[in-house]
């Protein structure tokens, strides 16, 4: 026996329509397809999602890098930091990529990153040594001030 559901609001969708949509930001920068929307059980509200950017590589976003959802695409309102994201100094020189993310356990926000340039070698950088998030992560310093951290 079914039963017909009445009186649905018209803004309200399901999670699931929003699997496989693509993630952008307003620079129109690509970053994936949606895997999985996070509902926070208590509040019921979306608190995250997975995005999925190729073979094996999937991250979660927190709510706070989303502006909206439309038709096709999920917007994100800043672009994220990821791993394996290309890290060039303040002129565009390359320094190396991003090993991992260094998170605020309670807020799960940035605190810092780790940047490797080498197999070897790599740095912790604090989040305000990073001047700009996009296609690459650009930091406050020159290739030359990077080397002579420790």
């Amino acid at each position: 026996m079914s039963t017909k559901l009445e009186e649905i609001p018209q803004n309200l969708t399901t999670a699931d329509k929003f699997t496989g949509k693509k993630v952008v930001d307003r620079e129109g920068i690509h970053y994936g397809k949606v895997k999985h929307i996070h509902i926070n059980s208590d509040t019921l509200t979306v608190s995250g999602v997975t995005i999925h950017e190729g073979f094996r590589k999937n991250y979660y976003l927190t709510n706070d890098y989303i502006d909206k959802f439309t038709k096709e695409s999920l917007l994100l309102n800043s672009p994220p930091v990821r791993v394996d994201s290309q890290v060039v100094d303040i002129d565009g020189h390359k320094i190396g990529k991003v090993k991992r993310l260094h998170r605020n356990p309670d807020t799960k926000a940035l605190e810092s990153i780790e940047v490797t340039d080498g197999l070897i070698h790599s740095r912790i950088l604090s989040k305000s040594e990073i001047w700009g998030v996009g296609e690459k992560i650009i930091l406050k310093m020159t290739k030359v001030q990077y080397k002579k951290l420790d």
